[in-house]
C-alpha cells in the first residue's frame, strides 16, 4: 500500500492511495479474546488484500493522517491513518474530511433543524455552525481508522 503526499495542513495529510499492487498478508483463522487466553492454532492458511478489504471504491479513496486531538472521544487521535473514500454521500453522524474556508479539517457531521454543524469529538475543541458566509465542502467520509498500538 504505496503513498503519494497530495495535500498537508496543520490538521491532516491526504495521501492518494495506490490499489496497483496486491499484498496479501497472513489472516489468522481465529479471534483474539479480549478477556482470558484461549488455545491457538498452530497453522494460517487464510489471506486478506488490505487494497480489498479497506477500499471499496479506488478512484475516490484517499488516505488522511490525523494531526490533533479534535476527534480523540471518537477513538480518533493524533497520527492515526485514515481511509477517506469521496464517492459516500455524507450523512448525519458521518465523520468526514471537510474543507471549510480554506482549511481541512476532520468532524462529524450533525445536521438539524437549526443547519448543519461540524463537531468535534473533545470539549477542548468548539462545533462548527455553517453559515451562509462559510464555503464548506464535505471531501470525503471515513471509512477506516488505521492505529498503531501504544
Amino acid at each position: 500500500m504505496a503513498l503519494l503526499k497530495l495535500h498537508s495542513s496543520p490538521t491532516l495529510v491526504i495521501y492518494s492511495a495506490n490499489t496497483a499492487t496486491e499484498l496479501e498478508l497472513p489472516l489468522l483463522p481465529f479471534t483474539f479474546s479480549a478477556g482470558f487466553p484461549s488455545p491457538a492454532l498452530d497453522f494460517v492458511d487464510l489471506n486478506i488484500d488490505l487494497n480489498k478489504h479497506l477500499i471499496e471504491h479506488p478512484a475516490a479513496t484517499f488516505y488522511g493522517r490525523v494531526q490533533g486531538e479534535s476527534m480523540r472521544g471518537a477513538g480518533i487521535n493524533n497520527g492515526d491513518l485514515l481511509v477517506i473514500d469521496k464517492s459516500i454521500e455524507p450523512a448525519d453522524g458521518k465523520i468526514a474530511v471537510c474543507y471549510i474556508d480554506g482549511e481541512f479539517t476532520l468532524k462529524r457531521i450533525k445536521i438539524d433543524k437549526s443547519g448543519i454543524w461540524l463537531m468535534p469529538e473533545n470539549d477542548s475543541y468548539k462545533p462548527i455552525k455553517v453559515e451562509e458566509h462559510h464555503n464548506l465542502e464535505v471531501w470525503g467520509v471515513v471509512t477506516f481508522i488505521i492505529k498503531k498500538p501504544l
